[in-house]
């Protein structure tokens, strides 16, 4: 039988729901932290992994990750494996450039991105039409005035993605130059 990381997060989420699987600390000293159960994780992950199936990204399509480490990454690459959705990581470092080349490369059809990234997006997207859905992570007092289309992934929907019938994939961005889009499985 065949497993993938969301079959075996499931796994333990059938065994211990109630017990802590993540504690982050936002900025070490000021006290700001959040803290999810292993029920809760696999629950916002199943809303991710459904609202991007709803929203036409199929399985063994390609999302890009540019995000800061933080509980909205892991969230997302979860919500990925579990609807069979191909993760690849963004280097936040990147500039439009890079994107551009990164998101063509790595055949993106959608990405997930932190605000502060907006104006670097929003520069590569022109370029890269195939890319047709992305969401904003993350606070932005001007985001009625951006003109990134994008979707708020954080509405309830049901769970159930299916993932224990998925197969193995995983991608990564390793290098500034030229960047790589490599799927395995």
């Amino acid at each position: 039988m065949e497993y993938n990381l969301a079959d075996l997060f499931e796994s333990v989420v059938d065994v211990v729901p109630d017990r802590e699987a993540l504690v982050y600390v936002d900025h070490p000293g000021t006290g700001a932290e959040r803290r999810l159960t292993y029920a809760e994780l696999d629950a916002a992950a199943n809303r991710i992994g459904h609202h991007l199936l709803d929203s036409g990204v199929r399985p063994g399509e390609h999302l890009g990750l540019h995000l800061y480490n933080g509980v909205e990454y892991l969230q997302t690459v979860l919500g990925c494996l579990k609807a069979r959705i191909v993760p690849v990581n963004v280097n936040y470092r990147y500039v439009e450039e890079e994107l551009v080349h990164l998101y063509r490369d790595a055949n993106l059809v959608a990405l997930v991105f932190d605000t502060e990234f907006a104006e670097r997006v929003a520069g590569a997207l022109p370029q890269v039409p195939e890319l047709r859905h992305l969401i904003r992570v993350g606070a932005d007092p001007q985001a009625s005035r951006s003109a990134l289309p994008f979707a708020d992934a954080r509405r309830a929907v049901p769970p159930g993605a299916g993932s224990r019938r998925a197969r193995p994939t995983t991608s990564s961005s390793s290098t500034r130059v030229a960047p790589p889009g490599c799927p395995r499985g």
